[in-house]
């Protein structure tokens, strides 16, 4: 498995509102908005292959801070197989139809939430 790139850093925030003013104040250009996640607003620093900073108001039994790191790799079918035979526990590969994104998810040896992203991004239904 090769991770070609970090692809996205989702925060859980506590006033989406001014969290979009703060990314925009910054130079970010906001590249998609779905309901994923209540609203789930992207940004990203304009530029060839730059990370995406995906933010969302928290909610329910969620905190605010990093809800995962996420990173591109070719293959994530591919990428779930060889973690597995390194022994690290992932999901099955999984569309979010929202985002468009195929993706597996795991767990960091301390337990905090990590993803991996196919680099074959379909368009968003949402």
């Amino acid at each position: 498995m090769v991770v070609t790139h970090l692809d996205h850093i989702e925060l859980i925030v506590s006033d989406l509102d001014r969290f979009v003013h703060m990314f925009k104040a910054m130079g970010y250009v906001e590249t998609s908005r779905s309901n994923h996640h209540g609203v789930s607003v992207e940004f990203q620093i304009p530029g060839i292959d730059q990370p995406i900073f995906e933010i969302h108001q928290v909610s329910g039994e969620e905190v605010v801070g990093v809800n995962h790191i996420a990173w591109r790799v070719d293959d994530v079918a591919a990428a779930a197989d060889e973690l597995r035979s390194k022994g690290v526990e992932v999901s099955d590969p999984n569309l979010v139809e929202a985002t468009g994104r195929t993706i597996i998810n795991g767990r960091d040896p301390d337990g905090w939430r990590i993803q991996f992203v196919d680099a074959k991004r379909a368009a968003p239904t949402e």
